[in-house]
């Protein structure tokens, strides 16, 4: 039997439906007593200073009003232009407290965010 390159062994598989390919694995799995499993789980181990740090250094910021403050109308103008909501919408969420503005923004979106609400009177957290 004429030993196959690599390139020969990923076009023959590129060939395999997704249940002849997981028929394979398992049989290369008992044939050669190893799990196709196990590089996945030590990368996950590996990875896993990684996920701390990016848990610690957050990209993403939400925009909370808690409050619109006495120029109610001045936030529904500001709502009005950091999203694309209707006035009836915009109104809506001002009178929520505790209301998501902005989600999952960038840190300098979030802040302009926060400086524009607070100028119209609103409460503001970013989070």
């Amino acid at each position: 039997m004429a030993k196959l390159t690599q390139d020969e062994l990923l076009a023959q598989f590129e060939e395999l439906t997704l249940i002849e390919l997981a028929a394979f694995v398992k049989a290369f799995e008992e044939k050669f007593d190893v799990t196709a499993a196990a590089p996945v789980a030590m990368a996950a181990v590996a990875g896993a200073p990684g996920a701390v740090e990016a848990v610690e250094e957050q990209d993403e910021f939400d925009v909370i009003l808690e409050a619109a403050g006495d120029k109610k109308i001045q936030v529904i103008k500001e709502v009005r232009t950091l999203t694309s909501l209707g006035l009836k919408e915009a109104k809506d969420l001002v009178d929520t407290a505790g209301a998501k503005v902005l989600e999952k923004v960038a840190k300098d979106v979030a802040e302009k965010a926060k400086a524009a609400l607070e100028g119209a009177g609103a409460k503001v957290t970013v989070k």
